[in-house]
């Protein structure tokens, strides 16, 4: 029942943070003059708007019932379009940082709030192991949400930054191996290459945690 119980926190807390991520991708692009996003309703925190059959659930749930120490997933892609934009380049930069950015800013948001309430005796979340856990997820997997969407393989944030950093025909030839990327991603994660990437962040976060606590 215990196992069913973090299972069901780690999916609620991945959802969460996987719409804010494409909501705050589709508003920054609306800030900077893009409607796509509004006009298609998916300026909304409905998670139904934002599902995507093999990210948000297939990946996940195999990663969660297959004992992986670390849970990744995906929305479907908020729709932009960067023709809008005053300056295409800073406009696509900015609009691909805002995502990781959200789920970097939850995580640092609530380790705040657990900081502060160990402080205080009638609400120390540690007397509380069910809520104590919940926050543990919301800022472990913010974070390696954050990490992995930065990494520069197409179609992930990070290589949105790399391109936009990119003259014109390296950012094309760079973005053409996109329809590889999930596969690449895939193979990473078999062959536990992502682990170099993921364990040093999961042990700091662990160390900051106990550290607040």
């Amino acid at each position: 029942m215990d196992n069913l119980l973090n299972i069901i926190m780690q999916i609620a807390v991945l959802v969460f943070a996987v719409v804010v991520h494409e909501v705050s991708h589709g508003y920054v692009s609306y800030l900077l003059g893009d409607p796509t996003a509004k006009e298609q309703g998916r300026l909304t925190f409905n998670p139904i708007s934002h599902l995507d059959p093999f990210m948000s659930v297939i990946l996940p749930d195999f990663l969660i019932f297959s004992g992986s120490p670390f849970v990744i997933g995906g929305a479907k892609p908020v729709p932009i379009n960067p023709l809008f934009y005053k300056n295409y380049k800073r406009g696509l930069m900015l609009v691909s940082i805002a995502g990781p950015g959200s789920n970097f800013l939850l995580a640092a948001i609530t380790i705040g709030l657990l900081a502060i309430s160990v402080r205080i005796p009638f609400i120390n979340v540690q007397n509380m192991p069910g809520l104590f856990l919940f926050i543990k997820y919301m800022i472990i997997i913010n974070v390696i949400l954050c990490v992995f969407n930065l990494i520069p393989i197409p179609p992930l944030d990070g290589s949105k930054i790399v391109m936009a950093l990119l003259p014109d025909d390296m950012a094309m030839r760079y973005e053409s191996i996109s329809p590889f990327g999930i596969f690449i991603i895939i193979i990473l994660l078999m062959l536990n290459i992502l682990d170099l990437i993921f364990r040093p962040v999961f042990i700091f976060l662990q160390y900051i945690i106990n550290l607040v606590t």
